[in-house]
């Protein structure tokens, strides 16, 4: 019997838990977690991808800053603005909005971020603390896959878990948390990318696929044997002229044929798209609280 698993409502329980969280740090006189983005140009999923963050923020009680630039913004001026933010210390944690125009190298930016404010978790000494298991941030699309298997109570121990995608941003980060000794995890993965032969052989054999190619639609039927959980990373605009934005969402399993033979699957869109938002707040929080370093 196929069930749905619905990031949306547990991302609303989580922002819920959150702002309980906050209320009570500000009745002991402690400051409100504050989060500051910084967006660059005006790429459509970059604007609304901090629109919702902004709006997360509000609901878990944050405060939010957000510095924006025009595509022109030289790499000089972006590293001024990451340090005078790595700098103020009411920001708790910030983000920079990726992708970047061409002429600013993003490994540069992100090293730049003081490792102990980068919320995104993408600084080599986050990814690394958390290759070997060490408190660090984690990188919020990966967390928040680990949260949904973790409040479903879907095991992972001893399972055949593929990976399809070798991405810094998931398939890398999510491939090493389902092999950690930890729960959610213990599983033996593989990773499947672009030059990966008998990828279909290779999915058929999975208890657990997290398909994060960013290719609409890769995941068949005929991938996926019966009772096998999905978690569909995909979000790719693909034209709709019956809807009023004029695309709509979709993912990279083909959710319609491929659900009935599943046990537990995510929906796209609100599976693990507003988990990746709610992963941030989580990370914020734990920044504000100096739970991961302390000072």
């Amino acid at each position: 019997m196929m069930q749905l698993i619905d990031g949306k409502r547990t991302a609303t329980e989580i922002k819920a838990e959150i702002a309980q969280t906050v209320t009570e740090m500000v009745a002991e006189g402690r400051k409100r977690p504050h989060l500051a983005a910084i967006l660059v140009g005006h790429d459509g999923g970059s604007e609304t991808y901090v629109a919702h963050k902004v709006k997360a923020c509000e609901e878990c009680g944050f405060k939010s800053t957000l510095l924006r630039y025009e595509d022109d913004v030289t790499e000089q001026e972006l590293l001024e603005s990451i340090d005078r933010l790595n700098a103020d210390p009411d920001v708790d944690g910030f983000i920079v909005q990726l992708p970047l125009p061409r002429h600013i190298s993003e490994q540069r930016i992100i090293e730049a971020i003081d490792y102990r404010k980068d919320v995104d978790g993408f600084h080599p000494v986050n990814v690394g603390r958390m290759s070997i298991g060490l408190p660090c941030f984690i990188s919020a699309t990966p967390m928040g896959i680990m949260t949904l298997l973790e409040r479903y109570n879907i095991p992972t121990r001893g399972t055949r878990c593929v990976v399809l995608g070798r991405s810094n941003i998931v398939g890398k980060p999510v491939s090493t948390l389902m092999m950690q000794k930890a729960q959610p995890g213990n599983a033996t993965v593989t990773v499947c990318h672009s030059a990966t032969p008998d990828i279909k052989e290779i999915c058929r054999e999975a208890d657990i696929i997290i398909a994060a190619l960013g290719s609409p639609g890769f995941v068949t039927e005929d991938m996926v044997k019966p009772g096998a959980v999905i978690i569909d990373v995909g979000t790719t605009r693909v034209p709709d002229a019956s809807r009023k934005s004029g695309f709509r969402l979709r993912g990279d399993v083909d959710f319609d044929n491929v659900a009935p033979k599943c046990s537990w699957i995510t929906p796209v869109p609100g599976g693990v798209g507003p988990m990746t938002i709610v992963s941030l707040m989580k990370n914020t929080l734990l920044a504000a609280r100096r739970d991961i370093y302390p000072d």
